[in-house]
């Protein structure tokens, strides 16, 4: 138990932006990967996680380095129009995460409920469900008087609960008889499923918000060595978790004599019956709803700080302009997710859409990291590492790649 209670202290800011990176598109979007890519996906994973990894590091590092906040600076250098462009397009970020985490809410507790006589996707009961659950999270925001405590404690054990359930169904699948002879699939995978898994996992917006969580943890400059440690492990966590969702259903789904459409939670579920059984269905749709609620509480945050930071109106936690945009963004994604209900037919296509969609802002928020980290005056201790600023030129140039095939992507959809 003591070495346990080691291991969580050992984590920081990071694992809040983990919380945004494994919510329910992360898990939803990594099964549908798996079961149309197989196995090779995971190398798409893997470049995401070290391109992630960099960023974090490097917004930490601007976080201990500088005496005031990343948009504060870039109000300073370039001018404060820069920095509203940039609380703006994260922002706007936000509110699309928003949206497929409530959708992630309903489909979460849906399989749960739905019978031949009640469906809790049928008439208001959606509605009800989603204002109710935004209220109760605008009232905790203005409640908590220790705001960063009491997120990052929540947001280690619900991210270690997943972990611990996702990694021993995988021992258990890959321990047990595949039960078919894979076969060719003739289906074309979809690419925004994978553009989807990409900008979940390489999630830029998250790594900016990392500078304003170390100033909140209260990190200074000698403090940088241990935020490139809780990076380098809170996003690897990350990694490891999508991986195992990855493989989990490459191994149940992909290649499969009778394809499977992976069109609703509840079938997304199947991957977890070799451990579970009949449980399989309860237990993944608590792991939705888990990762939809953690991702949900610090996603809106993220939306409120920078924005209010880049009006020049404060970055703290539990400030008025802070929570005041914060509950801005909760209810944008709410209106937005309320509005798609009923178009909620194919609720994992919707999530893995949105979250294809916020690659978008990706290249934009990664520039705004490197100016802020190749400043002249950065000397000495306050100069941040050559790697770490290498790693972010590669991941600038992704996420710009990422934004380009997206629209594309996101074009061929609608058909134009």
């Amino acid at each position: 138990m003591k070495r346990l209670k080691q291991l969580f202290s050992s984590f920081g800011p990071a694992i809040i932006v983990a919380a945004i990176v494994l919510g329910p598109g992360s898990i939803l979007t990594s099964s549908k990967v798996g079961a149309q890519y197989g196995y090779p996906a995971v190398t798409a994973i893997i470049l995401a996680v070290i391109l992630m990894i960099a960023m974090v590091a490097l917004s930490a590092r601007i976080g201990v380095i500088y005496d005031d906040s990343p948009c504060d600076q870039l109000a300073r250098r370039l001018g404060r129009p820069v920095s509203v462009i940039v609380g703006a397009i994260l922002f706007a970020l936000v509110a699309i995460f928003q949206y497929s985490n409530n959708v992630a809410i309903i489909s979460g507790l849906a399989p749960l409920f739905d019978s031949e006589d009640f469906s809790l996707t049928a008439g208001a009961t959606p509605a009800i469900i989603l204002v109710s659950f935004n209220a109760v999270v605008i009232f905790c925001f203005y409640r908590m008087r220790h705001l960063y405590d009491s997120i990052e404690s929540l947001m280690k054990w619900l991210i270690g609960l997943m972990v611990v359930a996702f990694l021993i169904n995988f021992l258990v699948v890959f321990s047990s008889p595949r039960g078919y002879m894979p076969v060719s699939s003739k289906q074309e995978p979809d690419v925004i499923v994978l553009l989807g898994l990409m900008g979940t996992t390489f999630s830029v917006g998250g790594a900016f918000y990392q500078a304003y969580l170390v100033k909140e943890k209260g990190w200074k400059l000698p403090d940088a060595q241990r935020g490139l440690f809780d990076s380098v492990i809170s996003i690897s966590v990350v990694g490891v978790v999508s991986i195992v969702i990855l493989m989990t259903a490459a191994r149940v789904f992909h290649g499969r004599p009778d394809p499977v459409v992976l069109s609703g939670v509840g079938d997304v579920a199947m991957q977890l019956q070799p451990l579970f059984g009949t449980w399989a269905k309860v237990i993944f749709c608590l792991g939705i709803f888990a990762g939809a609620f953690s991702s949900f509480l610090v996603n809106a945050l993220v939306g409120g700080t920078v924005l209010s930071d880049s009006l020049g109106k404060g970055s703290r936690l539990g400030e008025g302009w802070t929570l005041s945009l914060t509950t801005v963004a909760l209810l944008c994604g709410l209106i937005v997710a309320l509005f798609n209900l009923s178009d909620a037919a194919s609720t994992v296509n919707l999530i893995t859409f949105a979250q294809a969609l916020t690659v978008l802002g990706l290249p934009a928020l990664a520039l705004a990291l490197l100016y802020l980290g190749t400043r002249p005056d950065l000397t000495g201790e306050r100069k941040v590492p050559r790697w770490i600023i290498s790693l972010g030129w590669v991941g600038f140039i992704v996420a710009l790649a990422l934004a380009v095939r997206t629209s594309v992507a996101v074009l061929e959809k609608l058909g134009w």
